[in-house]
């Protein structure tokens, strides 16, 4: 199943519950629901997502529907997204919240001695062997966190806990878009 039809999805399902976005509820317990109930739901599973840049603006563009949605501005009204963050008072953090519970998830499975660690550092080989593919190398799933530092690294950081929390904060930041103006 593909991100947009997923959020395609989720989309239908929050215009039958409707109570959140249009009640006349304090602007920072709807802000706790959606990101409580409608963010649960959409990012189940995002740790083993491998996230195309496709995929991020299908993300980035629902948690813009959602924070518009709550506020009640139309797309016709022609409000920019940074307006809108300005008056939820909240930043990007979809995409944040996905590396950090990717990047929990890869040093939990680090730390572990297990046949997961195995598959996911590709030393088990399977299926058939297909050299010379057209196209661009695919992504696998530790390659978002090697481009911050080298897999050796990586594994040394996870092995011992109190380099790793704090570590994935470090360049793991909400996004934060510069405007040209």
């Amino acid at each position: 199943m593909c991100m947009s039809s997923v959020v395609l999805d989720l989309r239908g399902h929050i215009h039958k519950k409707r109570t959140i976005f249009t009640s006349t509820l304090d602007l920072q317990l709807r802000k706790k629901l959606v990101t409580c109930y409608v963010w649960s739901i959409a990012l189940y599973g995002a740790k083993t997502w491998m996230l195309r840049a496709v995929d991020q603006k299908h993300l980035e563009s629902f948690e813009m529907w959602c924070w518009r949605r709550m506020e009640k501005i139309s797309w016709t009204d022609h409000v920019r997204n940074e307006d809108v963050l300005l008056r939820v008072k909240e930043q990007r953090n979809i995409l944040h919240e996905i590396r950090k519970r990717k990047t929990k998830w890869i040093g939990h499975i680090l730390r572990r001695n297990c046949l997961l660690q195995g598959v996911i550092e590709g030393k088990i080989k399977g299926g058939i062997e297909v050299t010379g593919r057209r196209g661009r190398r695919r992504r696998k799933l530790l390659d978002d966190l090697k481009e911050r530092t080298g897999y050796s690294h990586l594994k040394e950081e996870a092995l011992d806990r109190t380099m790793w929390r704090p570590g994935f904060g470090r360049g793991f930041g909400p996004v934060v878009r510069q405007t040209a103006k």
